[in-house]
């Protein structure tokens, strides 16, 4: 058998309100005797809630309000037109984009040796350190590169029989 240890100020709050009707009259105007009796009925549940199950429903209820520990997250409580904006904005930083990834996606089992030693040219990684890089496949090659700077690395990689993607 098991008992819940209630709240003492749900409990006082329970008392307060059991004989009286609402002190405060509530939002809903529209059919407010249905919308009354569900707010009764949801209230009247989360009073049975045992502790757990109230820490529970309060981190589902600010993940569907869009709410992280550090306040809105990405909430849907916003407008539309503030969604738009926000949208072209990551569009403008990704058009602006400088710094890429260079990804080996695969090679010609026949140029391997040349793929490393080309990798060997534009890292600063030795012959084994290299082989075992470029054996990894898929794998990222160099990080944070600009675009200049790879659109070499890449045709030579690509000459050799490797398929290249910027990222």
């Amino acid at each position: 058998m098991t008992t819940k240890i209630l709240n003492p100020y749900l409990v006082r709050q329970l008392l307060i309100f059991s004989n009286k009707t609402l002190q405060r009259s509530l939002c809903t105007a529209t059919s407010a005797e249905g919308q009354t009796q569900k707010l009764e009925r949801i209230a009247d549940e989360l009073l049975d809630f045992s502790k757990l199950e109230r820490h529970d429903y309060k981190i589902l209820y600010a993940l569907k309000l869009g709410l992280n520990k550090y306040g809105a997250a990405n909430s849907g409580l916003i407008s539309g037109s503030a969604a738009e904006g926000g949208g072209s904005a990551t569009q403008e930083a990704k058009a602006e984009k400088t710094a890429f990834d260079i990804k080996l996606e695969k090679f010609d089992a026949a140029s391997k040796i040349k793929i490393i030693k080309e990798v060997r040219t534009f890292t600063d990684l030795g012959l084994k350190e290299a082989k075992d890089l470029v054996e990894k496949v898929p794998v990222v090659l160099k990080k944070g590169v600009t675009k200049e700077e790879a659109n070499p690395i890449m045709e030579k990689l690509k000459e050799l029989g490797a398929t290249v993607v910027l990222e």
